[in-house]
């Protein structure tokens, strides 16, 4: 959908969320579901949707030639393609993901060939005078000693991007960004984090403002709120530092504040309907904010064996983006409209996506029966929220 944010801003939702990870899959799922979808919330108009091509699918895409199939049933089906999820490399529905979806990390030259690849098939499906982003995984997961070397080598390879970004643009009149997205417990979870990656790799002058445009931040709000950070904050602060964002994944967190239950058993109440989150296919983060501290804990069923039984909960799982609370349990949903009233202020991102990829894990109570009418739902209330600019 168009223009939901201003002028030249696009909404959709992406296609992580649909198991599948080849060529196959991927039209099934875009003729099943995303056509379903825009059928309720844009049924005259194109519905945005930001695609998720796995290594394979890019594979087929690119060796069989089918880049012209996808655009096709793209255009005849209403679809607009405008952003790639360029984080998940293999098999984002296979049993038991967890670390996995870190793998290869921005050291491995085969994720530098995937992205490439990525932006070129992505190229090929803009309008003229549309831009395109592919977000992609903040570096990698933390593996101690060598972290700074890892560092060193994946900005030589994010300035290969930038360099191949540069020539597509060149060639195809097409611009496409690659956006870091920062999360919980990886090499760049804070702003500050791509601050100062940034400011160490990519500085301001010609090189940097060259690199800047083309090298941006995906923004996901859910995770900006596992770790505790303000909306307002880390927007300003990366406007202040010229890093642009490319992206905004609207995203929703479970949360639990146990300061607000008086009795032991109340607090055991929650604790145990959180625990109905703690599944084996992704990693959900948590931190638990308590005297003026922030732990951190890599997984929830670690938090649950050795957390704080006190304090803010907040989990890295995404939930349906319209849902405020649900039992003892809330969400970080106002964190969600608060980002919503100031992206387009803040700064100059054209590309918004739900990015609910969990609905397939969700706690029965949550999931319900019709995939397509849940995420028209998200879209929905995002729109609302987008044209009240307020909590709600």
């Amino acid at each position: 959908m168009r223009d939901v944010f201003g002028a030249g801003t696009v909404l959709g939702y992406c296609t992580n969320v649909h198991a599948g990870a080849d060529w196959a899959s991927t039209r099934a799922n875009l003729l099943t579901h995303a056509t379903a979808v825009k059928a309720i919330v844009s049924p005259e108009a194109p519905m945005g949707v930001g695609l998720w091509l796995s290594v394979d699918a890019v594979s087929e895409i690119v060796l069989g030639k089918r880049g012209g199939e996808l655009q096709d049933l793209l255009e005849e089906h209403g679809l607009l393609a405008y952003t790639l999820n360029g984080f998940p490399y293999g098999d984002f529905h296979q049993p038991i993901v967890k670390r996995r979806v870190y793998e290869p990390d921005w050291t491995d030259p085969d994720r530098l060939a995937y992205t490439c690849n990525l932006a070129a098939i992505l190229a090929t499906l803009l309008a003229p005078g549309d831009e395109g982003s592919v977000s992609t995984l903040p570096i990698g997961w933390p593996a101690g000693a060598r972290d700074a070397e890892r560092m060193s080598a994946s900005a030589t390879a994010l300035r290969e991007v930038v360099g191949h970004l540069e020539k597509l643009e060149e060639t195809t009149g097409r611009l496409v960004h690659v956006d870091l997205e920062p999360e919980p417990g990886c090499l760049l979870q804070f702003g500050a984090d791509v601050e100062a990656f940034f400011g160490r790799w990519f500085a301001s002058g010609a090189d940097g403002d060259r690199a800047r445009r083309y090298l941006r931040v995906c923004h996901d709000v859910c995770h900006a709120a596992v770790m505790f950070e303000e909306q307002e904050v880390v927007l300003r602060a990366y406007a202040m530092a010229g890093i642009r964002v490319g992206k905004v994944q609207l995203s929703n967190a479970v949360a639990v504040d146990l300061e607000t239950f008086s009795a032991d058993h109340a607090r055991a109440a929650a604790l145990e309907a959180l625990s109905a989150f703690g599944e084996d296919r992704y990693l959900h983060q948590t931190t638990v904010a308590f005297d003026d501290e922030v732990a951190f804990f890599e997984d929830l069923p670690t938090a649950l064996a050795d957390g704080p039984r006190r304090g803010q909960w907040r989990v890295h799982y995404h939930v349906p983006v319209f849902v405020d609370g649900f039992g003892p349990l809330a969400t970080t949903q106002c964190q969600l409209a608060e980002c919503i009233a100031l992206a387009p202020v803040l700064s100059d991102v054209r590309h918004y996506e739900v990015e609910t990829y969990a609905w397939g894990v969700l706690p029965e109570a949550l999931r319900g029966d019709d995939l397509a009418a849940g995420i028209a739902r998200e879209l929905e209330w995002v729109r609302s929220a987008a044209a009240a600019g307020r909590c709600s």
